[in-house]
């Protein structure tokens, strides 16, 4: 199966995929995963929401899981650079992050789908 970006930037064509069951991210964290060969960070807010994008900043190849986030943006742990979680959308002037679909489905977190 090959996956694609639509023009809104959220890669579609990954199977849906467990990674987590959702009482193991908690709320405020971020962790990495590999889903059908695409390194995708997953982070479950504060508010409860899922969010899924590329794991590695385009800039220099950042742990994008390991970044600080707060209820719309993550910021990338090696140079500062920020993005948009919804949409990638880099507010500092670099490439934008893949955005995965994500949700949760009996209990586990499910990229992809």
């Amino acid at each position: 199966m090959v996956s694609e970006a639509t023009p809104d930037g959220v890669v579609r064509g990954l199977p849906a995929t467990r990674v987590a069951r959702v009482a193991d991210l908690p709320p405020g964290e971020g962790r990495a995963f590999a889903v059908a060969g695409e390194q995708v960070a997953v982070f479950r807010l504060r508010t409860g929401a899922l969010h899924a994008v590329s794991a590695v900043c385009p800039h220099r190849g950042g742990p994008i899981a390991d970044g600080q986030t707060d209820a719309r943006v993550v910021m990338c742990p090696l140079h500062g650079n920020t993005f948009e979680l919804a949409t990638g959308a880099c507010l500092t002037g670099q490439r934008p992050l893949s955005v995965f679909p994500v949700a949760e489905e009996d209990g586990w977190v499910v990229v992809g789908g």
